[in-house]
């Protein structure tokens, strides 16, 4: 089993790599390794080391309408030959304001056109106290 393991350099740096040609500060150094002759270049200053900063990670929205609870359904497609291929069949999702007559606001929601046509037909209120959702944080 290998492990992998990071090595400073620091001050003793011309003992550990006798073969070492070192360039001014701007430029970089390189050592030539014993085991494969692969050329390794380092940057002996550490005031141009610059550190890995992580990207933050972006939550994705799922295609799941939230009042009515429709996701995506397996299906297959068929081709002239009769051949079945699995596909998704997604959700028709809309962001949609809608007066929200209790808030007296506009509200914007992301839902899906058959839990709009509810929403007409009941009135927003309803539809999202049957489906558990509080309207006053959004």
């Amino acid at each position: 089993m290998m492990t992998a393991s990071a090595v400073s350099f620091g001050s003793n740096f011309a003992q550990c790599f006798p073969k070492t040609k070192t360039c001014s500060s701007k430029e970089l150094a390189s050592v030539t390794s014993q085991l494969s002759g692969l050329r390794i270049s380092f940057n002996p200053s550490p005031k141009l080391a610059t550190p890995i900063v992580a990207s933050p990670i972006i939550p994705v929205a799922r295609r799941v309408c939230p009042f009515t609870g429709k996701k995506a359904n397996r299906a297959n497609k068929v081709s002239f030959s009769n051949h079945k291929t699995k596909k998704l069949q997604f959700v028709n999702l809309q962001y949609k304001r809608i007066w929200w007559e209790a808030g007296k606001r506009f509200v914007k929601l992301r839902l899906s056109t058959k839990a709009l046509k509810t929403i007409e037909k009941n009135g927003l209120d309803a539809v999202a106290k049957k489906a558990g959702i509080d309207l006053r944080k959004k």
